[in-house]
């Protein structure tokens, strides 16, 4: 029997499906107790319990009327006996989703597509993320990268027409063009040994363009940023939204969540994109080896590609947590209950209108990952 120590903390990433497609609909539907779908996606989290948590795909509003409503009337609300949770700490990630550019960015004709956006939304702040945590935020500290520029990348994988050869972005273009699709941040929380950066990225998903494989070469560069981040020889370039140049020390403590958009093996993200993390220097040595990759057997039943490693429905590996080298790993898991678990309701799909299929929480699962700092 394993015996955790009593400095042990839980991780988790979740990808929650929340986003609406039209601005004020997730306040809407988080105002009373009823929505189906929040219910399901609290009972996950509570029956997860983690220290610290970074929801991706929850819609941002100034006044963070929506992230109120969820703790109230969900996350501290038991939901079918499982233990309520409190999260005292939060901090709303503003996102680049649906802030039109001005410019015909998908080079469609229009300049206010969705796709003309600094990331692909319907409406400003959408595909938002929220940290959440049960030890103080540094909230003096925290650095966001949302306005970083592509450009200003060393070496970026910039999209070149796949029928003239031109740089699929004109200079113009490259000038107000960001690197992240919603947002990179750096949010210090401090445990009682020690701080611990909390990194977190959503970046776009490595499909829905064309032969220029211009979402993809994103996808590559916004996971590149938080490997470039993480070490001090590699962050010299990078600058926050205040002006403040560099990255992380070599001792600083630091886990990397969130829904990455790439799986070692499959998909359509380019060679190596995860890579860039997974085989780092400053991630945790068990990560590379492959000896706490998180698993779930529920992924494995469904027969799903990524298999045990499987972290959405669409059977890939996409979401992380991802510690540093000095800290301890004790376990690390996907929330996907088999079949025949009490517990499979949570992550089942239900027919809807025209017997297309809808999953009852979100399309991702639950990712944790235990440690301590050592």
């Amino acid at each position: 029997m394993t015996h955790y120590p009593s400095n042990k903390y839980r991780f988790a990433t979740f990808n929650t499906a929340l986003s609406r497609q039209h601005a004020g609909e997730l306040i809407s539907d988080l105002f009373n107790k009823n929505n189906g779908q929040a219910r399901a996606i609290a009972e996950i989290i509570q029956r997860t319990q983690p220290h610290v948590l970074v929801l991706q795909e929850f819609d941002y509003d100034l006044q963070g009327t929506a992230l109120s409503l969820f703790k109230k009337n969900y996350l501290d609300v038991s939901q079918n006996g499982a233990q309520s949770i409190d999260y005292p700490y939060a901090y709303l990630v503003s996102s680049n989703a649906g802030t039109l550019s001005g410019m015909d960015l998908d080079n469609d004709g229009s300049i206010h597509s969705p796709g003309d956006a600094f990331g692909f939304g319907f409406f400003e702040g959408q595909y938002a993320s929220v940290v959440l945590s049960q030890y103080p935020i540094k909230v003096n500290e925290i650095r966001t990268f949302q306005h970083f520029l592509w450009k200003d990348m060393p070496d970026a994988k910039l999209p070149i027409h796949p029928v003239t050869g031109d740089a699929w972005y004109s200079d113009e273009k490259l000038d107000i063009m960001r690197l992240s699709s919603k947002n990179h941040v750096d949010i210090p929380i401090e445990f009682p040994e020690a701080t611990v950066h909390i990194l977190s990225a959503h970046p776009t998903p490595p499909t829905f363009d064309g032969r220029e494989k211009r979402n993809a070469l994103r996808n590559h560069d916004e996971i590149r940023l938080l490997a470039d981040y993480i070490q001090p020889e590699t962050s010299g370039y990078i600058y926050d939204d205040n002006g403040q140049v560099g990255g992380l020390q070599h001792d600083d403590y630091f886990v990397i969540m969130g829904d990455l958009n790439a799986d070692p093996k499959y998909g359509d993200s380019v060679y190596n994109a995860i890579g860039q993390l997974l085989q780092h220097p400053k991630i945790h040595p068990d990560i590379q080896t492959g000896r706490c990759r998180p698993f779930s057997k529920g992924g494995e039943e469904c027969k799903t590609r990524a298999a045990q490693a499987a972290t959405a429905s669409w059977g890939l590996q996409v979401d992380y947590v991802l510690p540093s080298r000095n800290m301890k790993i004790w376990d690390s898991r996907v929330f996907w209950p088999v079949k025949a678990d009490p517990l499979a309701y949570l992550v089942k799909q239900v027919e809807t209108y025209r017997n297309v299929k809808k999953d009852i929480s979100s399309d991702h699962r639950l990712v944790w990952l235990d440690a301590c700092l050592s």
